[in-house]
């Protein structure tokens, strides 16, 4: 009899465990190769959401995982943070959510030896991701240097190609941000630094920074969802800051990356990280959106996401990438993190 007991007590809970497995709600993420994004494998891992099933595929182009969203293949994609405007212009279903990270010096414009200045640029290729942030700080950086944009030829790589670009003499200078630039110039001697992120107007603009998108048609059809799996996020972000040693581990080992590497961007102490990034935690996020009182850090400004989306809309109408400024309604969404501080945050 207590044999019967114990197998039948046994077969109970294989039943209730995968009866709780099955109840978890699957939610597809995207990410590519960075740090700055690994905190969704820390939700994961750590099981900082029980009642999700959080799949998470590593994705190199964003452009890739807009497109997969657009499908309905994809719910939440962790990218750089300029992407709304394109999207209302092109009336694609995907809407930025939340402001995840600014750059405090991660990201770096390097040209090859033998350029001594911007006007040696004139007429030579530049590597950026066109669409992306690194397009605008260039663009930003030859112009204030005295070379117009449509007096290079910008070439569309990610990171791993525009570091073969560089050494291959194919192009002429580049936009990287860690530990791709380190890379570089490692083995490209004579290689220079003409511009970084931890100057005083790429921190008090928050132009180059990261966020979370979701597809509309997730964040219309399961909203108390989408606002859990922000959770996951911060939650995530939260332990990192308590734990960065082990966080920084299960962030290096899910994607592939030396532990050294993942240190140069966000750091060994759980907070700011100098020639690195600043990871906002939810309180310093909604404030940068407007949704909680107070000033986000580094000097930033409440609600300072409209100009952002202000600032980012002019450029992308410069580059041809869009046609007029819409309203930061367009793309971006609040109703997600909206619900998640009415219920979470100080």
């Amino acid at each position: 009899m207590k044999r019967w007991i114990t197998g039948f007590l046994a077969a109970g809970l294989v039943l209730l465990s995968t009866t709780a497995l099955h109840a978890r709600e699957t939610v597809n993420i995207s990410l590519f190769t960075w740090p700055g994004y690994g905190f969704w494998f820390i939700a994961r891992d750590q099981d900082l959401a029980p009642d999700l099933n959080l799949e998470i595929q590593v994705i190199e182009d964003p452009y890739e995982s807009f497109a997969l969203m657009s499908a309905g293949r994809l719910d939440v994609s962790s990218s750089t943070v300029e992407y709304g405007p394109i999207a209302a212009h092109e009336d694609t279903p995907i809407r930025l959510v939340a402001y995840t990270n600014p750059s405090y010096g991660v990201d770096k414009i390097i040209v090859r030896p033998g350029v001594e200045s911007a006007q040696d640029l004139v007429g030579e290729q530049v590597a950026v991701l066109e669409g992306g942030l690194t397009q605008i700080f260039m663009g930003i950086w030859l112009e204030d240097n005295g070379v117009g944009i449509e007096q290079v030829q910008f070439v569309n790589l990610i990171m791993d190609d525009a570091v073969g670009a560089m050494l291959s003499g194919q192009v002429a200078a580049a936009e990287f941000w860690e530990p791709f630039g380190s890379v570089l110039l490692e083995n490209m001697p004579g290689a220079q630094v003409v511009a970084t992120s931890s100057e005083p107007y790429w921190i008090e603009t928050a132009l180059l920074g990261d966020g979370m998108y979701m597809s509309e048609a997730f964040l219309d059809a399961r909203p108390e969802l989408a606002s859990r799996v922000m959770q996951a996020y911060f939650d995530a972000v939260a332990f990192w800051k308590a734990n960065p040693e082990e966080g920084n581990r299960i962030i290096a080992r899910n994607l592939g990356l030396e532990i050294g590497d993942v240190e140069m961007v966000i750091g060994t102490t759980g907070s700011t990280h100098e020639g690195g990034i600043h990871v906002f935690d939810l309180a310093e996020s909604a404030r940068f959106m407007g949704l909680l009182e107070g000033e986000p850090p580094l000097g930033l400004s409440n609600g300072q996401i409209r100009d952002h989306w202000q600032l980012t809309s002019e450029w992308w109408e410069r580059f041809g990438l869009i046609e007029g400024i819409q309203e930061p309604e367009a793309g971006i969404r609040f109703d997600a993190m909206e619900r998640l501080v009415d219920r979470v945050a100080p």
